[in-house]
């Protein structure tokens, strides 16, 4: 077989991305602790630059930002946690009110001649399975996070390494003129995504945690910290993030607040990425529906829970190191959502 020709080299890359992906399962142990702590620095270093635009000290800053990591974290460690815990007691009564909810639901349709079994519809609504998933999500995050020690360590290091590496991979390149412009366009782009994508899940979480609390609905800092969590999943994670906290306040106070606590939802998703997000992150990093759906799914075989909440940046990486060379421009293209006819329009 000859390797110049176009069919020898797709196929010898698509060996390659085999045998890389099978690695990558095969050493999920390690892999997942380095790419979230690969996250957390990333996220970080913007506050690490600010500081040092002030002249304070790299280990001070690079000190100060993880006592505030560590601090916050246990607070909603020990918080969430109290938060489960009381929602595994309190699932009898949830369930009961449930099912008060839903007879009053079919009592007015069956006066429309709507007959509908009351058994069938707890079977599929029951409350502990449709809320499994967000604390089955936050809890095989806890058992990543398990590792904490180690995630913190390699958190240190990177952010103590961060300020030297991109001069490391010039000059470990062959050609480190000619690459450097592509590099310095990648590593720029992925922390800007990364910060900003960090911030608006913030508010995100901080609104929703706001709203819910103004509604009474229980654990609603459960719910915070799970829409900021989801938040890193456009359109997808919004609407997983959502079902529990509006399916809570149904179970507790009814159709009403479950409609105000749905319209908290939307309100705060549409601000803060159809007004907030696109503003200070500009056009160009947007990805298609349908390639955020299959990252999700692809990442999160890969990587489980951790791969999940990082499927979105995971994939976003890729596509910034693909739009940074000419030759592989076109694949960052299929996994774009800008229109193509707009975009021909905007630039010429």
């Amino acid at each position: 077989m000859d390797i110049k020709s176009p069919t020898a080299k797709a196929l010898m890359v698509m060996a390659c991305i085999v045998v890389v992906l099978a690695g990558i399962k095969a050493a999920s142990v390690i892999m997942v602790p380095f790419l979230l702590s690969a996250f957390i620095a990333i996220a970080c270093s913007p506050l690490i630059n600010w500081s040092a635009r002030y002249r304070v000290p790299r280990w001070a800053s690079v000190t100060l930002v993880i006592l505030i990591i560590l601090v916050i974290g246990f607070m909603l460690a020990g918080l969430i946690t109290q938060s489960m815990t009381e929602f595994r007691q309190n699932m009898p009564v949830y369930r009961e009110q449930l099912s008060g909810e839903f007879a009053w639901v079919i009592n007015k349709l069956a006066v429309l001649n709507i007959h509908i079994d009351q058994s069938l519809i707890m079977t599929y609504l029951d409350p502990g399975a449709a809320m499994s998933v967000a604390t089955g999500f936050l809890s095989g995050m806890g058992s990543v996070l398990s590792n904490v020690f180690l995630i913190i360590l390699t958190v240190i290091f990177m952010l103590f390494e961060a300020e030297t590496m991109p001069k490391r991979i010039h000059v470990a390149l062959a050609d480190p003129d000619m690459k450097m412009t592509h590099i310095d366009r990648f590593l720029q782009s992925v922390n800007s995504y990364l910060g900003i994508k960090m911030l608006v899940s913030l508010g995100t979480g901080l609104f929703i945690g706001i709203w819910l609390y103004a509604l009474g609905v229980d654990h609603f800092l459960l719910w915070s910290v799970l829409a900021f969590m989801l938040n890193f999943i456009p359109n997808i994670g919004s609407i997983i993030a959502a079902i529990p906290a509006v399916l809570m306040a149904f179970v507790e106070f009814g159709f009403a607040k479950a409609g105000l606590a749905g319209l908290g939802f939307i309100i705060v998703n549409m601000v803060m990425g159809n007004v907030i997000e696109p503003r200070f992150m500009g056009r160009g990093l947007g990805l298609s529906t349908l390639v955020v759906f299959l990252s999700l799914i692809f990442w999160g075989w890969l990587l489980g829970s951790v791969g999940m909440l990082l499927s979105v940046p995971l994939t976003m990486v890729v596509k910034i190191a693909l739009e940074s060379r000419e030759e592989s421009k076109w694949l960052a293209i299929l996994l774009s959502s800008d229109d193509p006819d707009a975009e021909a329009k905007s630039t010429g």
